[in-house]
């Protein structure tokens, strides 16, 4: 007997609800993914929205500075530049910031480094900068050029996968000898041989905050290893054997891993699980080394030196794209305890009583040291920015992270470093 039509839609309905809720009974749960791009951090969860000022403590100022004065409180420290003939232009712009917010005030020498001999022209129109004087020194081609050990064929093998995977200057040579030497050749320099700290100036950079205080005396003063300004992840397809090298070596060598260390800041999964995945490891955060002020002791410690002569013979500045600031990184957070690293302190830790050698300075006696990164320094390398809510700054805006698209604050991984020292 033939259905009517209207019971037969009724039942093509009931038959369709049916199907309708055993799928949404029975379907796997989508996952829920996390916003393409970070919040901005607000209020109290990030230190640069609060009022910042000089760090606490006896700090040097400018009063006998002069640069003929044989008698200046001045310490073994320069500023190093690794620069090209051709980036003059650029590297005045960063020289004219620098010596206008500090160096005008304490004349540390600069030291510029090139593979290339420096020509006349770049001499007389950087050291037209500066009082200060100008030191131009040549790499030496051992320090430069490809080691014999490396595999040119594998090298320009890995060069087109690196730029396949748009990995910046992956196929440049050049990039991997200035990463080389960035990392573990720089030190040896012998016109470095009588320095302590350094700090580390690129070309076409920007400086922003007047600093009335001896940066390196600081460093010195209050026993610091690093100082840096911003905190950004790195590509994890340039450094997929990075961490699994480094592993290999903690292994080797487990007398080297620092008690305080900060291995917990490197191996962060949370914020970024895929790169800590395609990483093997590693979260990728890292101190953004083109700026950064530091000890050449460590450097030149024998934790380091294995350690890099360990990578070094491993290819991967090379056959992957290691860059200096994973490098470096890495090896502060290992080798290093974490409280010299400069961006936060314990209070709770002091200094032994020093006697003053400035009549201007007085007696440093059981000071704690505080909170405080070189977030003071105004700084931008394009296209991130570390700009302080400070009065002694202008030309930024504060609190910028950056003024490039709103996908590169997914970049910013100073919320690891934040989370590891305790200060959100």
């Amino acid at each position: 007997m033939a259905v009517a039509k209207p019971l037969r839609i009724l039942a093509a309905l009931a038959f369709t609800l049916v199907v309708f809720i055993l799928f949404q009974v029975f379907r796997t749960p989508p996952i829920e993914k996390p916003p393409s791009t970070p919040q901005k951090h607000t209020g109290n969860s990030d230190p640069m929205a609060d009022p910042i000022g000089e760090p606490e403590g006896n700090l040097w100022r400018a009063d006998d500075y002069a640069p003929d004065n044989p008698n200046a409180p001045r310490i073994n420290a320069t500023l190093l530049a690794l620069v090209r003939n051709s980036e003059v232009a650029d590297m005045i712009t960063s020289m004219k910031d620098l010596e206008r917010t500090w160096n005008s005030k304490f004349n540390y020498p600069w030291t510029f480094f090139n593979d290339e001999p420096f020509t006349e022209d770049f001499k007389k129109r950087t050291q037209a900068e500066t009082k200060a004087k100008c030191n131009y020194e040549l790499i030496p081609k051992e320090h430069w050029e490809v080691p014999s050990w490396i595999n040119h064929d594998l090298v320009m093998e890995s060069a087109e996968i690196l730029k396949e995977q748009n990995i910046q200057y992956g196929n440049l040579m050049s990039y991997h000898q200035m990463c080389r030497w960035n990392s573990g050749m720089f030190y040896r320099h012998p016109a470095l041989a009588n320095t302590r700290y350094y700090w580390r100036v690129e070309p076409k950079v920007h400086f922003f905050c007047d600093v009335d205080y001896d940066v390196f005396r600081y460093m010195q003063d209050y026993n610091k290893t690093y100082g840096f300004t911003v905190n950004l992840y790195d590509a994890p397809q340039s450094i997929p054997s990075l961490w699994p090298e480094t592993l290999k070596f903690l292994a080797a060598h487990p007398e080297h891993l620092h008690e305080k260390n900060a291995i917990e800041w490197l191996k962060d999964s949370e914020r970024r699980p895929q790169h800590n995945k395609i990483a093997q490891g590693y979260s990728t955060c890292h101190f953004w080394s083109n700026f950064e002020i530091s000890d050449l002791a460590f450097w030149r410690s024998q934790a380091y030196e294995d350690y890099f002569n360990h990578l070094d013979r491993a290819g991967g500045f090379f056959y992957e794209r290691w860059g200096d600031a994973p490098v470096h990184s890495i090896a502060l957070g290992l080798f290093e305890d974490a409280t010299k690293i400069h961006w936060y302190v314990p209070s709770s830790r002091e200094l032994p009583a020093r006697t003053p050698t400035n009549p201007n300075e007085e007696t440093l006696t059981n000071a704690p040291s505080t909170p405080h990164r070189f977030r003071d320094i105004g700084y931008q390398h394009i296209p991130y920015f570390n700009c302080p809510n400070s009065p002694k700054c202008s030309g930024c805006v504060a609190g910028r992270f950056t003024d490039g698209d709103k996908v590169l604050f997914k970049e910013d991984c100073r919320p690891n470093w934040f989370k590891f020292v305790g200060i959100t």
